[in-house]
């Protein structure tokens, strides 16, 4: 399984990417100093770490996505519960609603994915 684990601040950036793709780096610098009050150098820094997980791309200037965001969130989703409760759905479910709780929508939304993902076999 890939790490695509960011850190917030590195998922702030990589909204800023999605939000704007494809984008040239140069305009990319621009924004992150506004809306980060980053420098060019540290712009090109987290980008080159983030194309180096294999999450965007620098091509020619462009930077672009290799994964979309619902992607990188799926997959980051994922490995909390690999990692966490290994690999198991209803530990997880169990364990976050054992102190939220889930609202009766949100039940039948899970019954209908359920019902869903049975049809599919």
């Amino acid at each position: 399984m890939t790490d695509y684990q960011m850190g917030e601040v590195e998922t702030r950036f990589a909204n800023i990417i999605w939000d704007n793709e494809p984008i040239s780096s140069t305009s990319l610098a621009k924004l992150c100093e506004g809306e980060l009050g980053w420098k060019k150098s540290t712009t090109y820094t987290v980008l080159k770490r983030l194309c180096g997980k294999g999450i965007f791309k620098n091509e020619q200037g462009t930077v672009g996505s290799l994964i979309t965001r619902e992607e990188f969130y799926s997959a980051q989703s994922e490995q909390f519960v690999e990692t966490t409760f290994k690999g198991s759905l209803p530990a997880f479910l169990t364990a976050f609603s054992a102190r939220k709780g889930l609202t009766r929508e949100e039940v039948e939304e899970l019954r209908r994915l359920v019902r869903e993902y049975g049809e599919d076999e």
